[in-house]
């Protein structure tokens, strides 16, 4: 479909040339002619060639290799079935080292604290997962996971794997040179050493599971998230005050671990 502009070849319409732009931003994996098939479903008479140069001359790659699929991609497509899972190191004030095990669901970006040890056994590891699927499984995303993304640590025994597929979950090993590839759970390990541990002074393995089942709490129920369009992973979105609320508003501050932590909420 063109307009006639005088001599030479007719030039594309304004809206189709847009739809075409739409059609390549929002698939990334499709071909001019996988773009120039779906305009035919829509009735739109244009030649593939056309297709071909309206991508070129914006400079999207209209050839086929644009069909591969970064891991990017990947995590952004498949979101809602990735958990994420990973160790976290810590010392109490007594010397003893800590092993945590956390898991975080990237698309509600939900946190899982699945256990604390002093000594990360095979069979220590096992059991905590067979303990976080079973919580999956109460409060519904079981079904949906899909991929489970972690690191190369020996901590983890081969059992797992095979553990894990079982229930339908296929494990995606991370390269060792490479952590941003595991990027939503390290984001989330730098947020806790840097709003807790760092912070707080653990006396022993009671009090670190004390901190570690608030800062959850905290995270999951009123931590914001860009990603979450500024909602807690648990929480809603609030909706925006109407002029005279904000004239007569208060606010009020509740502490969390003895004031690590601050919340914030509307006075009643």
């Amino acid at each position: 479909m063109s307009v006639n502009r005088g001599p030479g070849r007719p030039r594309t319409v304004a809206s189709i040339r847009r739809l075409i732009l739409r059609l390549a931003t929002e698939n990334p994996s499709w071909g001019y002619r996988r773009i120039h098939g779906e305009l035919a479903l829509l009735c739109i008479a244009i030649a593939a060639s056309t297709v071909w140069e309206i991508l070129k001359t914006v400079g999207v790659d209209p050839a086929p290799r644009r069909t591969t699929i970064t891991w990017a991609d990947f995590l952004r497509s498949q979101a809602e079935a990735i958990l994420a899972m990973d160790f976290i190191e810590t010392v109490t004030l007594t010397g003893q080292r800590q092993y945590i095990l956390a898991a975080i669901h990237h698309a509600s970006r939900r946190v899982w604290i699945v256990g604390t040890t002093a000594h990360s056994t095979h069979a220590w590891v096992i059991q905590a997962i067979r303990n976080l699927l079973m919580v999956l499984e109460e409060t519904g995303p079981l079904v949906r996971i899909k991929f489970l993304i972690r690191d190369q640590d020996a901590t983890y025994p081969a059992l797992i794997d095979k553990f894990l597929s079982a229930t339908g979950i296929v494990t995606v090993l991370t390269g060792v040179p490479v952590p941003r590839i595991n990027s939503a759970i390290e984001r989330w390990v730098k947020t806790l050493r840097v709003e807790l541990l760092d912070r707080t002074l653990i006396w022993n393995q009671t009090h670190l599971r004390h901190a570690l089942r608030e800062y959850e709490r905290h995270y999951n129920e009123h931590r914001t998230h860009r990603s979450l369009a500024a909602a807690a992973p648990l929480g809603v979105r609030p909706q925006p005050l109407e002029p005279d609320q904000i004239e007569r508003f208060g606010v009020d501050r509740q502490d969390r671990l003895g004031g690590v932590n601050h919340e914030y909420r509307h006075a009643a």
